[in-house]
């Protein structure tokens, strides 16, 4: 086993880790008095956290100079669909029994439920397009689906700090706003640093072309 292979492994049982405790937990009667919150809050923070680590690989390969970065991303991202798809199946199960205009009065009259359903409504092409046959076969249409996830990551965000405003707790939803921020900022400057870069790069070689075009002229006029 490579030790790239190894290092995939271990980041795929770590990330079952959560499901684990929560398994754990639940046969040891330790959920708190109120199970299902402690359950739901649980899986949608986990989705969030495997967000931001799938954000977080490709600025850790430019900051490192380290492509094996990058192997993780998909996997990561596919953590923060299952998460999230545990978080949405709770309460689309308890909460409204299954019954989708139940569901659909609760996202028209809740914002942060709204914000949430947005978030996981858009995570499903992403997931359903992560395999490298789909990336094959949309080309660059994919990476533009897949810019998708700065949406996902601002209405997650949303979701969360929405909730919290009505128990006027900001502290935890303010470090992931601070770090899906973060991310966004960096991915935001390198485009701009390369668009800057390519135009200063077409601009040196117009600069290089005029004097053979001034020759030429010269040489036509004698």
């Amino acid at each position: 086993m490579t030790v790239i292979n190894a290092m995939r492994l271990s980041v795929f049982v770590a990330s079952l880790g959560p499901l684990a405790r929560l398994f754990w937990l639940g046969t040891h009667d330790g959920l708190s008095a109120n199970p299902f919150e402690f359950v739901t809050r649980s899986t949608g923070t986990w989705a969030l956290v495997f967000l931001c680590l799938s954000l977080s690989m490709t600025p850790l390969r430019r900051l490192t100079g380290r492509p094996q970065w990058v192997k993780f991303r998909r996997m990561l991202g596919l953590y923060c669909f299952f998460y999230a798809v545990l978080h949405f199946s709770l309460w689309f199960w308890v909460d409204h029994a299954f019954d989708l205009s139940e569901m659909w009065r609760d996202v028209l009259k809740r914002p942060f439920i709204a914000a949430g359903f947005t978030a996981f409504v858009l995570l499903i092409p992403l997931a359903a397009t992560s395999t490298k046959g789909m990336m094959r076969r949309l080309g660059m249409n994919w990476v533009r689906l897949h810019r998708l996830v700065y949406v996902i990551a601002m209405a997650a965000i949303l979701h969360y700090w929405w909730h919290k405003a009505g128990k006027n707790d900001f502290g935890t939803v303010s470090i992931y706003a601070a770090v899906v921020f973060t991310l966004l900022a960096m991915r935001v400057w390198w485009a701009v640093k390369a668009r800057w870069q390519a135009g200063q790069r077409a601009a040196g070689r117009l600069e290089r072309a005029r004097p053979v075009e001034s020759r030429k002229m010269r040489g036509a006029d004698k």
